[in-house]
């Protein structure tokens, strides 16, 4: 899907490490939410209170699932899942565009 019809979006940025990460909300009809951003090369950590489905739109990455001990590679085009309650680690390698969606089990 390259776009969402009939959402609100939040005008107000979330904005994450010193403006290196910002995204904003999307609001859907049925009260689901999900933000868009971009993220700037370097390494992060974030934490989750739902489970997320994040898929890069563009960009280069790699990410540390809660549990693992290696590093894996993804790009635009692909996407991972995180558990609600955790944490990840992220490594930017280019400006990466997003799409994080909010998941219930």
């Amino acid at each position: 899907m390259s776009q969402f019809n009939n959402v609100s979006i939040v005008k107000k940025a979330n904005v994450y490490f010193d403006g290196n990460v910002t995204s904003r909300a999307v609001i859907f009809p049925d009260g689901s939410k999900k933000t868009l951003g971009i993220m700037q090369p370097g390494e992060y950590e974030f934490g989750t209170e739902e489970k997320e489905l994040m898929e890069i739109l563009a960009g280069d990455l790699e990410i540390l699932l809660p549990g693992s001990t290696d590093w894996q590679k993804v790009s635009g085009g692909e996407s991972f899942e995180v558990p609600a309650r955790s944490k990840f680690g992220i490594r930017i390698k280019s400006i990466t565009d997003y799409c994080c969606s909010y998941l219930t089990d």
